[in-house]
This record gives structure tokens, C-alpha cells and sequence, in this order.
């Protein structure tokens, strides 16, 4: 099946991987990181698009950070042991239900739990975009490893900023200037 390029508002889910802090505290370019998953999560609630969130075994890695939490607006978490998110049946049921062909993929590790759930979505037939500054792995290697791989395998790699003004199309959009605002 040939998907698009570029990414459409009406067609796209958020999928945020483990990003809890005791795991956030030991990444590569953990500021840059934030940030990034912080100007897409905002841009993402503007318009109104759906997210999902995953947190790999939370009593031994902590919950989802708080400044990530605080702006999920009480969405659902999803417990998982597997390091694909797609090992867990209520996740693919959800990608599943919502009807969406198109996944922005954020979260950590990028070589494990981000590679893995990145590799499923492929082969499940999904469009998957990885936002480069929004993925990190504890050594650089590792993380540039990841991208590679995903780049490879079929997924589309770009940054935060190009997701969200694909995502808008136009400068029309009523929520423009306040997603300006937050990219900038």
C-alpha cells in the first residue's frame, strides 16, 4: 500500500513511548528532548488530535515524567512489559479503533522500545513518522543507530517543527498563531 509523505491532521495518532523519568534522566540530550516532546504534544492538543501513551513496567521505572504528564490531560496510560508497544493487545486495539493510518512515534529508548514499536507499526502496514528530536537513547550511538534503522525500514524521520506545519497545511488554521507561538 503507498502512503503518502506527508502527514494529515484527520489521519494522524500521537504515540508517546515510556518517556518516565527515571529512564528521562539518564538520555542523550535530555533538554532537547523535552522540549521537543513538550512544542509537540502542545501543537498536538491544539489540533485535536489523538495520543496514546505507553510506560514500560512503571513500578520499577517510575510513571510518565511530570512535565509530559501535565499536559496529557488525563490520557490513558498504557501498561506494557514488552518492549513493542504493539505486544500489548489494548494498544494495537486501540490504533486499531481509531481508524488512523498515520503514527507519530516519540519516546524513549530509541534503539529498543521506539525501534521495536516503530518496526511492528511498519509491518502492520501504518505510515510512520519519527520526529528526530523527540526520540533519545541513554548513549548517542545507540539513538543515531535507531534512526538509522527506522529510516531504513520505511519509516519517514524528520523534526518536531515539520510534523506540526505538515500537520496545520496552511496558515489559515484558526490554532496558527498559538501553535506558532509554541514551535518558535
Amino acid at each position: 500500500m503507498r502512503h503518502p509523505s506527508l502527514l494529515r491532521k484527520d489521519d494522524t495518532i500521537l504515540v508517546i513511548v515510556d518517556i518516565q523519568t527515571k529512564l528521562l534522566n539518564v538520555m542523550f540530550e535530555k533538554e532537547r528532548l523535552i522540549s521537543s516532546c513538550r512544542k509537540l504534544i502542545q501543537s498536538i492538543n491544539l489540533l485535536e488530535i489523538p495520543i496514546l501513551v505507553t510506560e514500560q513496567y512503571p513500578r520499577g521505572m517510575g510513571p510518565t515524567d511530570p512535565l509530559i504528564l501535565e499536559l496529557l490531560r488525563g490520557a490513558d496510560v498504557i501498561t506494557k512489559m514488552s518492549f513493542s508497544c504493539c505486544g500489548v493487545e489494548d494498544f494495537s486495539q486501540r490504533i486499531k479503533s481509531s481508524g488512523k493510518k498515520q503514527i507519530v512515534v516519540i519516546g524513549i529508548e530509541s534503539h529498543i522500545c521506539v525501534l521495536q514499536t516503530v518496526h511492528d507499526l511498519l509491518q502492520q502496514g501504518y505510515f510512520v513518522y519519527i520526529p528526530y528530536d523527540a526520540v533519545s537513547s541513554r548513549k548517542e550511538g545507540d539513538y543515531r543507530n535507531a534512526l538509522d534503522r527506522m529510516r531504513q525500514a520505511g519509516a519517514v524521520i524528520g523534526s518536531v517543527e515539520s510534523a506540526v506545519f505538515e500537520l496545520m497545511k496552511t496558515a489559515e488554521i484558526p490554532v496558527f498563531r498559538q501553535i506558532s507561538k509554541i514551535i518558535k
